[in-house]
């Protein structure tokens, strides 16, 4: 047993990583990380860029897919999809052993349609058909345009992961649509017993661009510096406040009682990105029942190392007082969340357009053989 066992066995939270790529799969690390208590997988476009760009391990594959799609989003996504899909096996033990609970991987839809909404639903429905694995979950931007296409998708008995999530008002909508779409699937005769769904609420990037914003004002207002890198615990705890409010509820309690699992918070970007704080910041921290953390692979390793078991989660007080405390000295968190949400879908954009590029860079290169 190690430490990530206990977290989920005591402390009711299932650590996830946050990565993948084909050295884990063909060398077997993937089946260590789930031996050491990893109970899923979430992947991003930046993480597929930095695997498919490390090395010559996709090299092989992407030849064939490029002979024989002719162009290279095709071939990209044969190359995602084969990774993903050899993960879901690894999971689909634990998927079944947790009866559902567990053992799922995500893949995300293109970045360029986070605001599109006919087009994210599309590529979704596409995503799910072509993969078919119940331990599936497709990635959706929380953007107002990705709302419609993630109720369209639990409607429809899709599985979803809900991602880049900055702001409690964006959970709301994102509660919201989850429970309208579980409505929907219901009253269309459909069992929403094998839907699962996650809510991607990103921590430690909240944290830079409130530091960033607090350390403006930091000389003309001494209590902002008391603020310093409290914001991102303090928000995620009011989430999970929100998510113990709406999932208890008699709306809630309807659909539980049809089989209905409820949408857990699942806390993302939990490295920690300033040297100055705790490694393990937003892990020690944000330890509850149904929730999960997503952690790359240092972070895995220094809570392997570590990390501290215990319900931390639910320090409501405190967290209400640092969010009045960021409306006294000024600083906007519905624009901390603007800026976020646009800084995470152009950082994705930015990936896949270079992974693209140099895909076809290596075309030139098949053309020389």
């Amino acid at each position: 047993m190690t430490r990530l066992h206990d977290l989920y066995e005591q402390g009711g939270q299932s650590p996830w990583v946050d990565n993948l790529k084909r050295s884990w799969l063909t060398g077997g690390h993937l089946q260590e990380l789930i031996a050491k208590g990893v109970r899923g997988l979430t992947s991003n476009p930046t993480i597929m860029a930095k695997a498919i760009e490390e090395g010559d391990s996709y090299d092989e594959q992407f030849a064939e897919s490029y002979t024989r799609h002719g162009n290279v989003i095709d071939a990209y996504w044969d190359l995602v999809i084969d990774d993903v899909s050899n993960a879901l096996a690894a999971f689909r033990p634990l998927y079944d052993e947790s009866g559902g609970g567990d053992g799922f991987v995500s893949i995300e839809v293109a970045p360029s349609l986070a605001r599109d909404t006919a087009g994210t639903i599309e590529a979704a429905r596409q995503l799910h058909e072509r993969i078919d694995r119940p331990n599936l979950l497709v990635k959706i931007p929380a953007t107002k345009e990705g709302l419609a296409a993630i109720e369209q998708m639990i409607s429809e008995g899709r599985s979803t992961n809900v991602t880049l999530i900055f702001s409690i008002e964006r959970y709301g909508e994102v509660i919201e649509a989850y429970l309208t779409g579980l409505e929907r699937l219901v009253a269309g005769g459909g069992d929403p017993t094998s839907v699962a769904s996650v809510a991607s609420f990103f921590v430690s990037r909240v944290d830079t661009e409130t530091d960033r914003r607090l350390e403006a004002v930091a000389e003309e207002r001494e209590d902002a510096k008391l603020l310093l890198g409290k914001t991102a615990v303090a928000q995620a705890r009011l989430a999970y406040e929100l998510f113990s409010r709406r999932f208890s509820d008699e709306r809630w309690q309807a659909l539980a009682a049809k089989g209905a699992r409820p949408q857990r918070p699942l806390w993302a970007s939990t490295s920690t990105k300033n040297p100055d704080y705790p490694d393990l910041a937003y892990v020690d921290t944000l330890i509850g029942p149904s929730t999960v953390n997503t952690m790359p692979e240092q972070t895995i390793e220094a809570f392997l190392d570590h990390g501290e078991v215990g319900r931390s989660i639910d320090d409501y007080e405190s967290a209400h007082r640092v969010i009045r405390g960021l409306e006294e000295v000024g600083v906007d968190l519905a624009e901390v969340a603007r800026t976020l949400e646009a800084e995470g879908v152009t950082a994705f954009e930015k990936s896949f357009d270079e992974v693209t590029d140099r895909l076809e860079a290596k075309t030139a290169r098949l053309g020389e053989r």
